[in-house]
């Protein structure tokens, strides 16, 4: 209703208090006699540890505590979730990894957590941190991906002989076998899809509050649902019942996956509190981020795409081998098995087969990073496309619009076992086509040459899966005065929640933004939840969110018909307002909402107040899908890259909010272009050490890496919900990484280059150009074949 109506671009409710500098992130949290701990890691990234001499350590000024694995060992506290469930090629189960918040006697990566030490400020606990003395006896490491699972690599685990978790298989082999053996064309790749870090704006930080009056903790926490996590914190590691336990999350700069987890810092703080009586806060450096935060992606793919003479897909093939780091958390299988389903594409390929080996490394864990293996597969089919299209010469749009799903095959099955409910990908290409005019690039190609660069025009038309079966819980609660607060289980970091769920309140109840409060992230405010993840707030808590107010519209239609002595189907509301035919008065919403707090005004049998909650339950998943756009150029000299235009048409369903749409998208695309031109979590090979764990080293995008990015949209609701949305977090992401990858590609397709690996750096990208050169003599190769004729 009015201008906050769904399919408005309403202004972001939540960003006067942020800009104000009014954020409640988890360093703002100052609690009374509040201590502060300091982590010892490894240096190593494989050591036996001898002994730890935690001495000089505690005789340091204000040293209140020192803690290690002894001490952790002795609280009778648990592990840290990891994974279990799966299997290895031989049908035995996978190999279950223990997680310590402090290791006992091996360290197995860099940054891999020995000893708390908690002092009275943050500068004594560091400078005591620096006496505790560790004997350590250095092991050989293998951090490389492809080198983890050779013959005669270091071990990371003793009792895992080959480094080896579990293998993932998929699909129908045997019938992908069969249509590789009738193909015509047989096109294949290997892909290095490289280790990244989320580098969110917050670090992670978290206070541990236990007290001892009540036999009760309670954690300020960065984490993206504070529900499951203080199930699993109190459940499994803590070893306590829930309701001696909070957990409050409030605003999170940031997290895209990575503080998904229960990590070490959150059950030591509660611990140190436990054992001293006070609060006690720890926040990560940015430096430290890169040695204790989960990393994303890491992963190599062999791809091979069938065809026919007639250049139809008959089959695609995966052989991948993916990077798990030193331990196996509750969602590090995630990314490489749960979501490869988007290697399917958008495409009529009959049969599909996917084999995925999880391998232990000397390095950081890996684990959901926006797009949580979306992207990942997304580039191996569009890259493989493009590749195919260059060696059989033939325009990659052609190819792509030969095979593409068409509108009314759906529901399509995919030779994975997903099932497309709805989508127009053809005519998303054609939109992103369009406003690229894709027709005149030749020219502009042209243009660019007389002027020494290479000009690239590169597209990916993808799918994913989002939202997949959970639950999501809210509730609605209207005050005497009559304005309302939203209780949400989704936790923010970031993306609007708080501007969305108001929006669809006031959308169906005619309230202003400011008649709505907006509470979330706290186990003891918000009655039930699940939390943020996999582009899920919109479908889950949205809905939630929506039955919530439908629920209250109910009740506060009945109690207007008695109010104004109508029956209830004679009782129409409009604009917040209550009104009927029969009746010279009306009511609003407000106003009924405090006739609701006096009994006296309320019909037999309804209970005082103007309240419900909602609880969503999804049963399937959704498939936003889009295509993306990206025309650049590449300095000959330098080989700098330059983005020129980026085009996005997106289907998300319905649009709830263009301008939060907008933002989501152009995020995830930043993500995706940083992961391809610039960004590299890079391991020395022989020592273990990480080589780029500053921004010194890793290399973040900035503004002038981009140009602008026009997304527009073709919505296709989907009837998986009430709201008929589909995800849109991380869409951008999953649409950029190939995008990008294959406009760099294009770029230099007249130099006759067939692949760029990531990231394509100005220096990786200009030694290229000079092998290239070099093994020519002219600089010359097979361009594309028939582009856009």
């Amino acid at each position: 209703m009015g201008k906050y109506a769904l399919g408005q671009p309403v202004w972001r409710a939540e960003d006067q208090r942020l800009l104000k500098g009014g954020g409640r992130f988890v360093d703002d949290v100052v609690l009374p006699r509040m201590a502060y701990g300091v982590v010892v890691r490894s240096p190593h990234a494989h050591a036996v540890i001898r002994s730890i001499d935690t001495t000089a350590a505690k005789a340091a000024p204000g040293v209140l505590t020192v803690l290690t694995h002894a001490d952790w060992q002795a609280s009778g506290f648990g592990d840290l979730p990891n994974a279990k469930g799966r299997k290895r090629r031989d049908g035995s189960d996978s190999y279950v990894t223990p997680i310590t918040p402090l290791v006992r006697d091996r360290a197995r990566r860099v940054g891999d957590p020995i000893a708390f030490v908690v002092a009275g400020t943050r500068d004594q606990a560091q400078d005591a941190a620096e006496r505790v003395e560790v004997d350590y006896d250095p092991l050989p490491s293998v951090t490389d991906t492809a080198a983890a699972s050779a013959p005669g690599a270091p071990l990371v685990w003793d009792d895992c002989p080959d480094n080896i978790c579990f293998v993932h298989l998929g699909g129908d082999k045997q019938a992908a076998d069969a249509a590789f053996g009738n193909a015509a064309h047989v096109i294949s790749h290997t892909f290095v899809i490289n280790r990244v870090i989320a580098a969110a704006m917050e670090p992670r930080a978290c206070v541990g509050d236990y007290n001892p009056a009540e036999d009760h903790y309670t954690l300020y926490t960065t984490a993206q649902g504070v529900h499951p996590y203080r199930s699993t914190l109190a459940n499994r590691v803590l070893r306590v019942p829930e309701n001696r336990v909070r957990v409050v999350a409030q605003d999170v700069g940031g997290s895209f996956g990575m503080k998904s987890n229960i990590y070490a810092e959150g059950p030591l703080c509660l611990l140190a509190s436990m054992i001293l009586h006070r609060p006690v806060k720890w926040t990560s450096t940015r430096a430290e981020a890169f040695l204790s935060d989960n990393h994303g992606r890491d992963l190599i793919a062999e791809v091979s795409l069938a065809l026919d003479a007639d250049d139809n897909f008959l089959g695609v093939k995966v052989n991948a081998i993916a990077n798990l780091g030193a331990y196996c958390t509750n969602s590090t299988p995630n990314p490489a098995v749960n979501n490869i389903g988007s290697v399917a594409g958008v495409y009529k390929t009959p049969v599909i087969t996917v084999d995925v080996t999880g391998v232990f490394t000397h390095s950081n864990s890996t684990a959901p990073y926006r797009g949580a293996g979306r992207p990942e597969a997304a580039f191996m089919i569009e890259r493989i496309i493009d590749i195919a299209a260059d060696e059989l010469g033939v325009d990659p749009v052609v190819l792509r619009r030969k095979n593409t799903i068409p509108p009314d095959a759906m529901p399509f099955k995919t030779g994975l076992n997903l099932t497309y409910d709805c989508g127009e990908f053809q005519k998303n290409l054609d939109m992103a086509l369009a406003a690229a005019d894709y027709h005149g690039f030749e020219a502009r190609r042209a243009e660019s040459r007389a002027r020494g660069k290479y000009r690239g025009f590169g597209l990916s038309n993808t799918i994913e899966r989002a939202a997949g079966p959970g639950i999501e819980g809210s509730e609605l609660r209207f005050d005497r005065s009559g304005t309302a607060t939203i209780l949400a289980g989704s936790v923010t970091g970031g993306q609007g929640h708080e501007t969305i769920y108001k929006q669809i309140v006031c959308d169906r109840l005619g309230l202003e933004m400011d008649d709505v409060h907006y509470v979330w992230g706290d186990t003891d405010k918000v009655p039930f939840g699940h939390g943020t993840g996999g582009s899920r707030s919109a479908t889950h808590g949205g809905n939630a969110v929506a039955l919530a107010t439908e629920k209250v519209l109910e009740k506060a239609t009945a109690l207007a018909a008695h109010l104004l002595e109508v029956d209830v189907g004679d009782v129409a509301f409009e604009d917040g307002v209550f009104s009927s035919p029969l009746s010279n008065c009306s009511l609003t919403i407000g106003e009924v909402a405090s006739a609701a707090a006096n009994p006296a005004n309320l019909p037999d049998g309804m209970e005082p107040g103007l309240m419900a909650t909602g609880v969503r339950r999804a049963k399937v998943a959704n498939f936003p899908n889009g295509c993306h756009v990206v025309e650049l150029e590449i300095d000959e000299e330098t080989g700098a890259v330059e983005v020129l235009n980026y085009q996005v048409v997106d289907d998300v369903g319905v649009v709830l909010n263009p301008l939060l749409l907008a933002g989501q998208i152009q995020g995830g695309a930043g993500q995706g272009l940083g992961q391809v031109l610039l960004e590299n979590i890079a391991y020395d090979p022989q020592s273990g050490q990480l080589n780029s764990g500053t921004f010194l080293d890793y290399a973040m995008p900035k503004a002038s890496h981009f140009s602008a990015i026009t997304v527009q949209s073709n919505p296709v609701p989907t009837d998986t919900n009430p709201l008929g949305v589909k995800g849109a977090g991380e869409a951008g992401a999953v649409g950029a990484l190939p995008a990008v990858a294959n406009a760099v590609v294009d770029a230099l397709s007249p130099l006759g280059v067939r692949h760029v690996p990531m990231p394509a750096t100005p220096e990786r990208i200009w030694r290229l150009i000079q092998e290239v050169k070099a093994g020519s003599g002219d600089g010359g190769g097979r361009a594309h074949g028939l582009r856009r004729g």
